[in-house]
């Protein structure tokens, strides 16, 4: 079995207009995202070769999209959506999503309103012949 390494993405911020509100949807606020990748990078080691691994560019470009995207009423469905493209990548066995809304309507005085999803590829039992 790999061991598994991680790729981190931290700080993504995005404009979206996500929110149980309508004038979340109508003004929209900036959104940050935190990902960790759990994937072996030995081949993408021993080859240095961007192909062999996960592009964080790339994938922050895609992630970005959900978020500038089609709204959500709920950040945890924020936070499924970029799951979903992150394990797009069969490479990518798990991955971990911190979808942070620092500006969420709440009367009081707060740092942060966070999301964390943990999703894995799903397990496929592979037969035996005999």
């Amino acid at each position: 079995m790999d061991v598994l390494d991680e790729i981190v993405l931290t700080g993504l911020t995005v404009f979206g207009r996500h929110g149980v509100y309508d004038h979340e949807r109508e003004n929209g606020q900036e959104f940050t995202i935190d990902l960790t990748l759990r994937m072996p990078v030995h081949d993408a080691a021993a080859s240095d070769d961007v192909v062999d691994t996960v592009h964080y560019g790339e994938l922050a470009e895609k992630v970005a999209a959900v978020v500038a995207g089609e709204p959500v009423n709920l950040i945890e469905t924020l936070a499924e959506r970029i799951a979903d493209v992150a394990l797009d990548d069969q490479r990518v066995h798990a991955v971990t999503v911190t979808v942070h809304k620092p500006h969420a309507p709440i009367a009081l005085t707060f740092s942060d309103v966070a999301v964390t999803v943990h999703r894995a590829q799903p397990y496929t039992a592979v037969e035996s012949s005999s």
